[in-house]
């Protein structure tokens, strides 16, 4: 069942009272593991390149992206039906197609040829050093609003030389018979530190805040326009002791096109994630043993890829 529209906590990235906007992120993180963020300093043009080079990609014929298919290594194409997010889902095969992006200057990603694409890769190394200076902002903000320094995670080198994807997504419009009921994105949790999404406006994005209730309540994230939606993944849940939520999200098919970019925000694969100090006591011990960032994410996409 769901409901119709989610009004996620908007957090304005201009504001000059931190502590203010921190507290605002705490509670967002502590109800939702959702929020949006806005006046983030990305233009309206910098997004319709990036969704116009996006829609390129996706409009070759099959047979020129599988070319890029994505590697052992996750980075390039990987076609519709070829995930299912959801292991316990009764359809196999979410509708998305997509395309992975590992750090820039990372010798293992692949690019379309500047043949076919001209600006494409160029466009999207832009939009990641963006996007990536927007996650920084945001994990000083994430560090207040743990009751930390604002410089918590830089001085404790988890973001020296950050692992950061970006993945350019997109999901049919009008599906066949035999495809309905099933996703374009089944339900699931990020891995990761945060999430960084941006859209195109074309509805669809659903959240669980309750997923052990039954039947889950899914409730559906409107637009808003300008905006960015951040979420909290698996691994910051871990590293706070839950105190911050990693939540379950799905896309479901609208009828319509939908184009969006997520990028996924982690420390160097070497750190050492362990519980905050913050976020454990006496009465609330630490749920996780420390493990390095690198061992955690193997783990996890050996697991989700074996399914």
């Amino acid at each position: 069942m769901s409901t119709p529209n989610l009004y996620l906590p908007l957090m304005d990235l201009s504001s000059t009272d931190r502590a203010s906007v921190a507290q605002s992120i705490r509670q967002a993180c502590m109800d939702h593991g959702f929020f949006y963020v806005i006046n983030h300093g990305i233009d309206d043009d910098t997004v319709s390149s990036l969704f116009s080079e996006s829609k390129k990609f996706f409009d070759l014929p099959l047979s020129e992206k599988m070319k890029l298919e994505r590697s052992k290594d996750l980075r390039g194409y990987t076609p519709p039906y070829a995930e299912t997010l959801d292991p316990s889902s009764k359809f196999k095969g979410d509708l998305k197609e997509s395309f992975d992006i590992g750090p820039t200057n990372d010798s293992l990603n692949q690019w379309p040829s500047k043949e076919s694409l001209p600006a494409w890769r160029v466009t999207m190394e832009s939009y990641r050093e963006k996007i990536m200076n927007i996650g920084f902002r945001l994990i000083s903000l994430i560090a207040l609003a743990l009751h930390l320094d604002e410089n918590f995670f830089t001085k404790i080198g988890a973001l020296d030389s950050p692992m950061g994807f970006l993945r350019l997504l997109h999901y049919p419009g009008e599906i066949p018979e035999s495809d309905m009921g099933k996703y374009g994105a089944s339900a699931h949790s990020d891995f990761v530190m945060i999430t960084i999404l941006v859209t195109d406006g074309v509805p669809g994005l659903q959240i669980c805040r309750e997923k052990d209730r039954s039947p889950q309540l899914w409730e559906d994230v409107h637009h808003v326009e300008g905006a960015l939606i951040v979420n909290i993944g698996d691994m910051m849940e871990r590293w706070t002791n839950c105190t911050f939520r990693s939540t379950l999200h799905r896309v479901v098919a609208v009828g319509q096109e939908r184009y969006s970019t997520a990028f996924f925000l982690d420390p160097n694969y070497e750190f050492v994630v362990e519980c905050l100090e913050t976020c454990c006591s006496e009465t609330s011990p630490p749920r996780f043993p420390p493990i390095k960032c690198g061992d955690y994410l193997k783990e996890r996409i050996r697991l989700a890829y074996s399914q």
